[in-house]
């Protein structure tokens, strides 16, 4: 039998809508990851981007369990010498809860120019609207999120 090897022009990619509101941040990441990796499609290769679009609408109604808010840090630096900087993820949940999906989404995917790649086909917004109605996104159930009420 002879393997398929797919070809990054034989791709058909689609787009799926995920409303965040009251899912737990580290199980909604790990499902986006899988969709925007590619693991999901039959033909999935590890060198090849084979992965879908990915809209999260509501980040800000994010749920951070067991007092991560408070405890976890989000790192950056500019290079120099002195200047690391942490912010608390309860305050970059008030200020940017679109980069807290995004940090974590990031962590989940390959290092390198492919991760990259892949993490250019997730978009997320704060509230309920985004502007990628025209390509018809199709709304995905996480069966495996928590959805704390």
């Amino acid at each position: 039998m002879r393997t398929y090897v797919v070809k990054p022009a034989s791709i058909q990619r689609s787009w799926h809508l995920v409303d965040a509101d009251q899912l737990v941040l580290g199980r909604l990441a790990t499902q986006v990851a899988h969709i925007l990796r590619g693991k999901h499609q039959p033909f999935f290769s590890p060198n090849i981007d084979t992965g879908d679009h990915v809209v999260v609408i509501n980040a800000a109604k994010l749920i951070l369990t067991s007092n991560k808010a408070q405890s976890k840090f989000a790192y950056s630096h500019s290079g120099y010498p002195g200047s690391l900087t942490q912010i608390s993820y309860e305050k970059l949940l008030l200020e940017h809860p679109d980069q807290v999906v995004v940090r974590a989404v990031k962590g989940m995917l390959p290092r390198g120019p492919l991760g990259s790649q892949m993490l250019t086909k997730l978009k997320v917004y704060t509230g309920p609207n985004h502007p990628h109605a025209a390509q018809k996104p199709v709304l995905l159930e996480l069966p495996n999120a928590r959805r704390i009420v």
